[in-house]
C-alpha cells in the first residue's frame, strides 16, 4: 500500500526504533526516569512505558513532532550536562504549545539512531501528499482500534471504531457498506479492505453534485470542462489549459485518466482538498509584498513578556518561550532585565514569583533562533531595570554574543529621514531602548517606557488625560520606581529604535524623528484610536509605535489586536503563550507573506497626508464596500471534543469578521445533531465589508450545548484579501494553531461589489 513506507522500514535507524530502546526521560535535575520507547508497526506512532507501571503507557504520533535537537539544547538537558555527555542527549520538539520531551540514551550509537530515525520519519510525514495523508490517518485509526493486533476487524469492532472517529450512523447502512467491503466474505475486514470501506463511507454527495454540473457524462471531467469549472466557479479566469493539465497530473490517482487528460471524481475531490483548493490564495503563501518600504509601513508580529511560558504572577520564565515565539515568525521580542545577585543581569517579571533566567542565555538563544523562520529583522525590546554596572554587562553580552548580527551603526552613515526597510535590515537584530541624547522632556526620566500598573490605574481613576497630556511618569510625584542613569555602552547600541515618551500627536508632528518610538498601554492606545483615529494613522506613517497589554492582565490574557492594526500600529505585542481568539487573529494576519512576521499596511495607511479614520471608512478615497457571501456546505472528520465513549459532537459553524468598527460582525449556521463526521449545513451567511484591506475572517466550529457554553472544535483565520472565491476547503486548526488533519469545512465563497 505504501512503497515509501516499506523503504523507510528498511532503514537501519528506523529498525533500531522499532526494536525499542530504554531511554531516560528527564524533567529536571532530580527527575530522570527510565522508560522503554519503541516505534510501532505503523511507522508513525511512538509508544513508551515505565518498566514498573503495569499496563500504563503513552503514545504520540510523529506528525505531532516539529524537530529533533541534538545534545544539550534545552534548559533541562543543560542542567544535567555534567552528568550526561552531549552525544547521549536529544530533545523531541512538538508543534504548538506542547512541552518538549528531553531524553538520554544509553549509548551515543542509540542516540544517533533515534535522532536520525525520527528526523527521517518527520520528513516523510511532512512530504506526504493528500491521498497518502488520508490513507495514513485511516490506518492510524485501524491500528488504534485493533486491540488484539490480528490485523482484522469484525462488524462490531468497526461500529466501535466509527464512534471513535466521530461517526454516528444507521446500523443497517453501515452493515451494507461493511458487506460490500468484505470481499473475502470472512465477516471481518483487513486493513486494505477497511481503507476501501472508509472510502465508500466518505463518498461525498456534495462534491459529486458539483462534479456533475460540469461533467458531460457524469464520469469524468474533460480538460475543457475542468477549465470551465476553474473559470466560472473558482473565478480563476486567465488560467491556461496547461494549468488544468497540471492539476490532473498532480491530483488524478488513475494513471489511465491521466494519460487521457481527464479528471475522475476521486481526482476532483483530491484537488478540492489540496492546498490549491484551499481558501488561502496560493500566491499569497510566499513573499508577495514589497519589502523595500520603511519599517513603520509594516505590521510586525510582536510578543509581550516573551520570557513567560505561563501567567505573569508565578509562571515559569524560559528560553523555550523565546524559541517558540521566534519559530512562529515573531519579529519583536521583549526582555525585562533586572540586577542579578552575582553581577549577571537576570530576566523575569519584576516584583512577582516568576522564575529568573540569565540575560546572556536569552541573547545566545536569540542568536541561534532569530532567523530560522524568517530572515527579516528582529527588534529586541528592552525593559531595563538594571543599574549602570549591569547595563554595561548587558551591552558587552549583546556585542560579544550577537557580533555582526546586532545593528550598531546607521546603514549609510547619514541621518535618516525615514526608517530603513525590512529588506535592507535582513539578518539584523535591532535594540529598542532608551538612548542618551535627543529631546528629553522629562528630566527625571526612568528607564522603562511602560507605565506601572499602579500608575495606569491611578491615571484611569483620575479621568482620562487628553492626547496632549504629559506622560504619567512625569505627573506622578509619588512614583516609587527606581530612577537610574543610562549606561553609555548600552545607549550606543540603540540606532533606529530609540524609546521616547509620547507627548501627543501635535508634539510628535513638529518634533519627532523617524527613529524615535513610543509605547502605549492597550487602554491608552484604544482611547487615542477612538478620539483621534486619523491623527494616530498619520503618526504611524512616520514612526513606529508599540502597544502592550494592561498590567492588570495577570493571567496573561490578550486584548484584541485588530483595534490597534486599524490605526496602523506596527508593534502590537501579545502574550504568545496564551491561546485564543487574539492569537488566532495574530496568526491569521501573519499567515500571508511566507509567515515572515512583516505584513505591508494598505496604501491609505502609508500616505502621510492620509485622512483615513477607522470610525469613518466611507470617507476615504477609493472606498468600495464589498459583499461577502459564504455558503457553508459541509464538514469533514471533525475531531471529538469529549473523548468519552459514545459522545459525538453537534457541530455549528460561525463566521466572524474583524476589521474597522463597521465591519465587526458574526453569523452562524444551525447545529447538526450527532455528526462530526460529515455534517451537511448548506446554509449561506452574508456580510458587507467596508474596509476589505483591514478585515480578517475567522471560521470557528463549535460543539453546540444548550445547557452550557459551546465547546471549541477548530478554527481558521485569514485576511479577507487572501481569500480565494469559489468552492474551497478550510483546513481547521486546533486551539494552539496547529493542524488537525483531515478536519475541514467545505464552503462556496462569492465576493462582489456592493451595488
Amino acid at each position: 500500500m505504501d512503497p515509501e513506507g516499506s523503504r523507510i522500514r528498511d532503514d537501519p535507524h528506523v529498525n533500531v526504533m522499532m526494536a525499542g530502546s530504554t531511554l531516560r526521560k528527564v524533567k529536571s535535575r532530580s527527575w530522570k526516569k527510565q522508560r522503554h520507547f519503541r516505534l510501532l508497526e505503523d511507522g508513525l506512532t511512538i509508544w513508551y512505558k515505565s518498566r514498573w507501571a503495569g499496563k500504563g503507557h503513552s503514545t504520540f504520533s510523529v506528525t505531532e513532532l516539529e524537530a529533533v535537537r541534538e545534545g544539550h539544547q534545552s534548559e533541562v538537558l543543560q542542567s544535567i550536562a555534567e552528568e550526561f555527555s552531549a552525544d547521549l542527549c536529544f530533545t523531541l520538539v512538538f508543534h504548538g504549545r506542547q512541552g518538549n520531551l528531553d531524553l538520554v540514551a544509553e549509548s551515543p550509537e542509540e542516540a544517533r539512531a533515534w535522532i536520525q530515525g525520527v528526523r527521517k520519519l518527520i520528513h516523510k510525514a511532512q512530504t506526504m501528499d493528500e491521498k497518502e495523508r488520508l490513507d495514513q490517518w485511516v490506518c492510524d485509526w485501524f491500528q488504534k482500534a485493533d486491540k488484539n493486533k490480528d490485523g482484522k476487524m469484525n462488524f462490531k469492532e468497526v461500529r466501535k471504531l466509527l464512534k471513535m472517529m466521530n461517526v454516528e450512523m444507521n446500523e443497517e447502512h453501515a452493515l451494507h457498506l461493511f458487506t460490500m467491503a468484505d470481499k473475502s466474505e470472512s465477516g471481518s475486514l483487513e486493513i486494505e479492505q477497511f481503507v476501501h470501506f472508509y472510502k465508500i463511507l466518505t463518498q461525498r454527495d456534495e462534491v459529486w453534485k458539483v462534479f456533475q454540473d460540469y461533467s458531460g457524462d457524469g464520469e469524468k471531467l474533460l480538460l475543457e470542462e475542468l477549465e470551465n469549472f476553474l473559470m466560472i466557479e473558482q473565478q480563476e479566469g486567465g488560467r491556461s489549459a496547461q494549468h488544468s493539465q497540471e492539476l490532473i497530473d498532480r491530483y488524478e490517482p488513475s494513471e489511465t485518466a491521466k494519460k487521457q487528460g481527464v479528471m475522475s471524481l476521486d481526482g476532483f475531490q483530491m484537488y478540492l482538498c489540496s492546498q490549491e483548493g484551499s481558501i488561502l490564495k496560493p500566491e499569497h503563501r510566499g513573499i508577495y509584498q514589497d519589502m523595500n518600504q520603511p519599517l513603520n509601513h509594516y505590521s510586525i508580529s510582536s510578543s509581550h513578556n516573551t520570557y513567560l511560558l505561563e501567567d505573569q504572577l508565578r509562571g515559569q520564565s524560559s528560553l523555550e518561550a523565546y524559541i517558540q515565539a521566534l519559530k512562529r515568525g515573531c519579529r519583536c521580542v521583549e526582555v525585562d532585565s533586572w540586577d542579578g545577585s552575582d553581577g549577571e543581569p537576570v530576566v523575569y517579571h519584576g516584583h512577582t514569583l516568576t522564575s529568573k533566567i540569565l540575560f546572556r542565555d536569552i541573547i545566545s538563544t536569540l542568536k541561534e533562533y532569530a532567523f530560522k523562520a524568517s530572515d527579516f529583522p528582529v527588534i529586541l525590546s528592552l525593559e531595563n531595570h538594571c543599574g549602570i554596572e549591569q547595563q554595561t554587562v548587558m551591552a558587552q553580552h549583546l556585542r560579544h554574543i550577537l557580533g555582526d548580527t546586532l545593528l550598531t551603526t546607521l546603514l549609510d552613515g547619514q541621518m535618516p529621514q525615514q526608517l530603513p526597510s525590512p529588506q535592507e535590515l535582513r539578518g539584523k537584530i535591532l535594540l529598542k531602548a532608551k538612548k542618551i541624547g535627543g529631546l528629553v522632556d522629562c528630566l527625571d526620566e526612568t528607564l522603562t517606557d511602560e507605565v506601572s500598573d499602579e500608575e495606569e490605574m491611578a491615571n484611569d481613576d483620575a479621568g482620562s488625560p487628553t492626547a496632549e497630556d504629559p506622560p504619567a511618569d512625569c505627573l506622578n510625584e509619588n512614583n516609587k520606581k527606581s530612577k537610574s542613569k543610562l549606561s553609555r555602552e548600552l545607549s550606543d547600541l540603540v540606532v533606529y529604535c530609540k524609546s521616547v515618551h509620547f507627548h501627543g500627536f501635535e508634539h510628535a508632528r513638529s518634533h519627532s524623528k523617524c527613529y524615535e518610538m513610543s509605547s502605549f498601554s492597550e487602554s491608552k492606545a484604544k482611547r487615542l484610536a477612538k478620539e483621534a483615529g486619523t491623527d494616530f494613522v498619520q503618526y504611524n506613517t512616520r514612526q513606529l509605535s508599540r502597544i502592550y497589554p494592561s498590567g492588570l492582565r495577570t493571567d496573561s490574557s490578550n486584548y484584541n489586536p485588530q483595534d490597534m492594526w486599524n490605526v496602523g500600529c506596527q508593534i502590537v505585542a501579545l502574550n504568545f503563550q496564551t491561546a485564543g481568539l487574539e492569537m488566532d487573529l495574530n496568526d491569521g494576519l501573519f499567515r500571508q507573506n511566507s509567515c515572515c512576521g512583516y505584513v505591508l499596511k494598505p496604501d491609505f495607511m502609508r500616505d502621510s497626508s492620509t485622512r483615513f479614520s477607522p470610525e469613518r471608512p466611507e470617507e476615504r478615497q477609493g472606498y468600495i464596500p464589498l459583499r461577502l457571501s459564504i455558503q457553508v456546505i459541509s464538514g469533514q472528520q471533525l475531531p471529538k471534543v469529549n473523548q468519552k465513549e459514545g459522545s459525538i459532537v453537534d457541530p455549528l459553524v460561525r463566521v466572524e469578521i474583524y476589521g474597522v468598527p463597521q465591519d465587526q460582525a458574526k453569523e452562524e449556521t444551525s447545529h447538526i445533531n450527532n455528526n462530526g463526521f460529515n455534517p451537511l449545513w448548506n446554509e449561506t451567511l452574508n456580510f458587507v465589508i467596508h474596509t476589505p484591506e483591514l478585515a480578517l475572517v475567522r471560521f470557528v466550529v463549535e460543539d453546540y450545548d444548550k445547557a452550557s457554553r459551546n465547546d471549541f472544535i477548530g478554527q481558521f483565520t485569514l485576511p479577507f484579501t487572501c481569500i480565494q472565491a469559489g468552492y474551497r476547503h478550510i483546513h481547521l486548526l486546533s486551539k494552539d494553531g496547529t493542524a488537525i488533519p483531515p478536519s475541514s469545512l467545505f464552503i462556496n465563497i462569492s465576493i462582489s461589489e456592493l451595488k
